[in-house]
């Protein structure tokens, strides 16, 4: 039985983040980060609860515009996030169900992003962070975990009007009938990232107590899954995972697999095709590259959906499995990388939950029949205890095994949160946190795991209810009724 509910004015808080080392992907570097809370109440029937999600706004990859600066993009995403709000405020002012007010708020929000030439990346970001905080309100009232409101269908979602070939079939007829309890942590070994002690500058050692790099992490947290940056130069590329190689091969014993992400940072799959045939005849690269998986996003993601790449994929008949990530920005892409040649996509919060959830049905009922369909986990440094756990609760509900994780790599710990946040964190999610030697809270890696327990039975992955007002208010740009918004001055969200 679906409920339908009614929405309060949405509240924004900011927390300034700054990585251990700088996180080096694509044509960004990330290290100063503004790490957004939005907060709604939710009520149903004459009750209600807070319903908080958060994310962080990291440079360059909603979009990919090397001509902009991070201070230009800014206000752009912030834009976007409050046009969503907005809208969800206008939907939520009368009772509605949470289907009827998803696909209202994405019908809407996508085509304003349309009219003003905004990426369906960075427009979904809105609505993705509306429909967390609104899923955690509901989460809190049914006094019940994100898993069993999709598996019984509560939030009414029909995936026929998302994707018409599961037909009129449930979300419970192709997700698994319970939530996984563990995962694999994929550990992200970025552009610049150290490969051993040794490769880390005396002036660049962090020393705070978690490991810096990629021999050390593996050492700490028993890791045997891993994604592999490339940048897109060869014989760069090819001299780094020649060292990788021998490296795992020697740390793992051999009992390792990885994922490569492209980065976007291939002209066209004809020139990934060189790369990828030239690899595969280096010497000493025979035996990680069994070991791959899958493929993400090699070609920037205007030309990734085209005819063009359709055809330099169905003349490539023994590709590796290559799914898309940043391709994936509206509903539909997926049904249109599947045509092309691609095996699947990836699910990240940032891109949408309802949109994952049929996603994932999609792919499972092409599973179903034999065909190819492959949703991988993938991280956009999610940062605990909110935006991480929020996150792995979809990826257990989705049935995602490993899952790329970064966060705890590139951040240390949930140190920079108040010490009565981690307190609380860690009394209720001691299977996922634990407290370090000096003593802040931290994830907790065991033989390259995590335990999903906690995040399975809390509402939306998170137990306590956190008071996000502890931060700074964030104010947001006003909205007007038609057009974008034009700001004089970037905003900083309290990033001076």
């Amino acid at each position: 039985m679906t409920h339908n509910f009614i929405l309060s004015p949405f509240e924004f808080f900011v927390l300034h983040t700054r990585t251990r080392f700088p996180f080096r992907y694509g044509i960004a570097s990330m290290t100063d980060v503004p790490h957004l809370f939005l907060r709604t109440r939710v009520a149903v029937a004459g009750e209600s609860s807070f319903g908080l999600t958060a994310e962080g706004l990291p440079p360059k990859w909603f979009t990919k515009n090397p001509n902009t600066t991070f201070e230009q993009d800014l206000p752009e995403m912030l834009q976007v996030i409050r046009h969503a709000t907005t809208l969800a405020e206008q939907i939520g002012n009368n009772p509605v169900s949470f289907f009827d007010f998803w696909r209202e708020l994405y019908r809407r929000q996508m085509a304003w992003a349309k009219s003003c030439s905004l990426a369906p990346l960075l427009a979904s970001l809105g609505v993705s962070l509306v429909e967390r905080a609104v899923l955690d309100g509901l989460c809190r009232l049914a006094a019940e975990p994100l898993h069993r409101l999709i598996t019984t269908n509560r939030l009414g979602i029909r995936l026929r009007e998302i994707d018409a070939e599961p037909g009129d079939a449930q979300p419970a007829d192709y997700l698994p009938a319970a939530p996984l309890q563990t995962c694999f942590v994929r550990h992200t070994i970025g552009l610049g990232d150290p490969l051993a002690p040794g490769d880390i500058p005396t002036n660049e050692r962090v020393d705070d107590g978690l490991p810096q790099d990629l021999e050390s992490s593996i050492r700490a947290y028993g890791l045997r899954y891993f994604k592999v940056k490339l940048s897109g130069v060869a014989e760069h590329d090819f001299s780094r995972l020649l060292e990788l190689a021998h490296l795992l091969e020697r740390e793992t014993a051999g009992n390792f697999f990885l994922t490569l992400d492209g980065n976007e940072n291939f002209a066209t799959f004809e020139a990934f095709r060189e790369f990828w045939q030239r690899a595969q005849s280096q010497a000493g690269l025979g035996g990680l590259w069994r070991r791959i998986l899958v493929v993400e996003q090699p070609v920037h993601r205007t030309v990734a959906l085209s005819d063009s790449t359709g055809a330099a994929l169905r003349a490539w008949p023994d590709r590796p499995p290559l799914i898309i990530d940043e391709s994936e920005g509206a509903l539909g892409d997926l049904a249109r990388a599947l045509e092309l040649g691609y095996a699947g996509t990836s699910h990240k919060n940032c891109k949408g939950i309802v949109k994952g959830i049929a996603n994932a049905c999609l792919l499972a009922k092409r599973r179903h029949e034999g065909r190819c369909g492959i949703l991988t986990g993938e991280d956009l440094c999610n940062l605990g205890p909110l935006a991480l756990l929020q996150d792995l609760a979809m990826m257990s509900l989705l049935g995602i095994e490993h899952v790329e994780r970064n966060g705890h790599h590139y951040y240390r710990g949930l140190s920079m949160f108040p010490p009565d946040w981690q307190k609380a964190v860690l009394a209720a999610h001691g299977d996922l946190y634990a407290c370090h030697d000096q003593d802040f809270v931290h994830l907790k890696i065991q033989d390259g795991k995590l335990r999903l327990g906690s995040a399975n039975v809390a509402p939306f992955g998170v137990q306590p209810l956190l008071d996000a007002s502890a931060f700074a208010p964030q104010p947001m740009p006003a909205i007007p009724e038609r057009g974008c918004v034009v700001l004089d001055q970037p905003q900083r969200l309290g990033m001076e």
